[in-house]
């Protein structure tokens, strides 16, 4: 199984849930298509990982939701006591970023500045969701036994690396500035 397998399998383990419902949860961690997840869960069940029950809708198809079978629980908790691969850096800013001396001082600012308006829309609503876990929670999300905890720590991940990528993005415009200014 690939990651994105382990990743489905953990979501389902927590909340059983449908197709779309998984590429939401999955979306601000993972980025994962429809064309995607829907073949793999498909796998998942059929190789007994997952199940599904179908739900009746009477403006839509039917929908699956699925859930974790025993033999899911185990593959999962066999991949969460694996050692984590690399992490994959894959950011279209950071490749443009070395070949900014072929760019003209607007461009390279502009660039650097959308990174900005973008990580501060997403910290924003990292924030806010953190703050609705906070206030719903029975108990302290930061807890490790909560059920929220997972969801928690990784927006406070997310809130990190905004904070990071504007302090970087600054500090690279100020670099910009003092060139523009010489």
């Amino acid at each position: 199984m690939n990651t994105l397998a382990y990743g489905l399998l953990g979501l389902v383990a927590r909340t059983p849930s449908s197709g779309y419902d998984l590429m939401l949860q999955l979306q601000p961690y993972w980025q994962a298509k429809h064309s995607q997840i829907y073949p793999l869960l498909a796998k998942l069940e059929h190789n007994g990982y997952m199940q599904f029950t179908r739900v009746h809708q009477t403006d839509r198809p039917d929908k699956k939701v699925y859930s974790i079978t025993e033999k899911g629980k185990t593959a999962l908790k066999l991949w969460l006591a694996e050692p984590t691969a690399e992490p994959v850096a894959r950011d279209e800013l950071v490749l443009k970023a070395c070949c900014l001396s072929f760019a003209d001082a607007r461009t390279s600012r502009a660039l650097f500045h959308e990174r900005i308006d973008h990580c501060r829309e997403q910290l924003q609503m990292y924030q806010h969701i953190m703050q609705e876990i906070e206030q719903q929670s029975e108990g302290s999300p930061n807890d490790p036994s909560h059920p929220s905890f997972g969801d928690y720590i990784l927006l406070s991940w997310g809130c990190r690396r905004m904070q990071e990528d504007i302090k970087w993005c600054e500090w690279v415009l100020e670099l910009l500035e003092k060139k523009n200014q010489e």
